[in-house]
């Protein structure tokens, strides 16, 4: 004689089947949500610990990105402040120019020396030129580079240094950032402050002034030649840049491989989840009405 067994208790494994769907409808939720099928370490290990390494070189990179942007800023700001010191020279040379005319009256050379001083002024406020606070032609020195010196041969005396600042624009890559102003303004054999001076001496005294001019034309080359250098750090920055815009895209590519979820298909998980939940909560319903008796039966 055989006998039928009855659950009289299914309601401990509904629930738990319900919890399981109910853990898979969450799962599901939250992928589409975030478009992301790793959203915590468990849903898979190894995954987690490459996008881990992943987001810390994209903050490397962008990190990278900020530096060559603000370092952008002081070089393009320079390149500015040195095309108005050579705009300023071209007109210093063609006045000398002008002076050195022998015909001149006393009071055109001293119209003529009043404008080249003039000049020397402006030179002066150009070299002291600072970006986001700090002066750009004072090496590493925070103080201001060039102050007036009534007793220096050039009337201007330099109070920064030959330091150099160098920044980090990529793993292993650092880039020189400026040239110190004893090096641009105030370099042996072509202090432009030193040659307006004696252009102006000259000028005063009538006497010299065509060398005076040659000295000035060797302080307006030099200047020119090492304007060249800040072309071509901006050069390499554009060129980095665009080396790490690129590495940035190829991280979001390998991170989108790594734990981009597959929207149709966790859609179609989410639907089914759903779907069978409300099967679940059906049977829940169903079974806690249901006596022995009615299995009996």
């Amino acid at each position: 004689m055989s006998y039928l067994r009855a659950n009289p208790n299914m309601v401990p494994d509904l629930l738990s089947q319900i919890q399981g769907t109910r853990q898979q409808e969450d799962t599901a939720t939250l992928q589409l949500a975030t478009g992301s099928r790793i959203n915590r370490p468990s849903d898979d290990p190894a995954g987690a610990a490459q996008m881990i390494s992943n987001r810390d070189a994209t903050g490397q990179v962008d990190s990278f990105l900020r530096s060559i942007s603000s370092v952008n800023g002081l070089l393009q700001t320079t390149d500015s402040t040195l095309s108005s010191v050579v705009t300023a020279l071209q007109r210093a040379i063609s006045l000398g120019v002008e002076g050195a005319n022998g015909t001149l009256s006393d009071p055109d050379r001293a119209a003529i020396a009043g404008e080249l001083t003039s000049i020397r002024q402006q030179m002066m406020s150009l070299a002291n030129t600072s970006y986001q606070g700090e002066f750009i032609f004072s090496g590493t020195a925070n103080a201001q580079p060039f102050v007036g010196d009534n007793a220096s041969p050039s009337a201007v005396t330099y109070q920064g240094n030959s330091g150099t600042n160098s920044v980090a624009v990529s793993k292993g890559y650092s880039l020189q950032v400026n040239l110190p102003g004893s090096q641009l303004f105030t370099a042996p054999g072509a202090d432009t402050f030193q040659a307006l001076t004696d252009v102006i001496n000259a000028l005063q005294t009538n006497s010299g002034v065509g060398s005076a001019v040659t000295e000035l034309n060797t302080a307006y080359s030099h200047i020119t030649a090492q304007r060249v250098f800040f072309g071509n750090a901006m050069n390499q920055l554009q060129s980095q840049q665009s080396h790490l815009n690129s590495e940035k895209v190829n991280l979001s590519t390998a991170a989108t491989s790594i734990s981009g979820a597959d929207i149709a298909e966790t859609a179609t998980k989410l639907s089914q989840a759903e779907l069978a939940l409300n099967a679940e909560l059906a049977a829940m319903s169903k079974v806690s009405q249901t006596s022995l008796f009615d299995y009996l039966k």
